[in-house]
């Protein structure tokens, strides 16, 4: 039994390179605050345009009268983070597809919940589990 020995040097780093953090630019920094500015900019219209007239109804259900659509992307929104999306295909590199025995179970799971809980808290008038509870 050999044991395997390089002999090769190590690569030393070139003068022109420097191994630091990235920082923010001013670009950057623009488009940063122009996202905030303009987010705080729709809350503000939204807020002053209908203030005092809405009920929680509409502005937490939307008045129950949504359609299935937007109901259904606001949820995947909800199951989706920053986190899973960068973390889902670093997993099915790292341990290969075995990662989507978990996404069969996800589509399992919430037909149950889907069936059983949401059309009691639909004829109940409720909002969520924490309500009925």
């Amino acid at each position: 039994m050999s044991v395997g020995v390089s002999t090769s040097a190590p690569l030393s780093p070139t003068s022109g390179t420097s191994v630091g953090m990235s920082t923010f630019s001013i670009m950057d920094y623009v488009v940063f605050v122009l996202l905030l500015v303009l987010s705080l900019a729709i809350g503000l219209y939204h807020a002053c345009r209908g203030w005092g007239r809405h009920t929680v109804g509409e502005l937490l259900m939307a008045d129950r009268k949504m359609g299935c659509l937007p109901v259904a992307l606001s949820l995947l929104a909800t199951f989706q983070s920053a986190v899973a999306i960068l973390g889902v295909p670093s997993e099915i590199y790292r341990f290969g597809t075995q990662y989507w025995f978990l996404g069969c179970c996800y589509f399992l799971g919430l037909l149950i919940p889907a069936h059983i809980f949401i059309p009691v808290f639909y004829r109940l008038h409720l909002t969520s589990a924490y309500e009925y509870l």
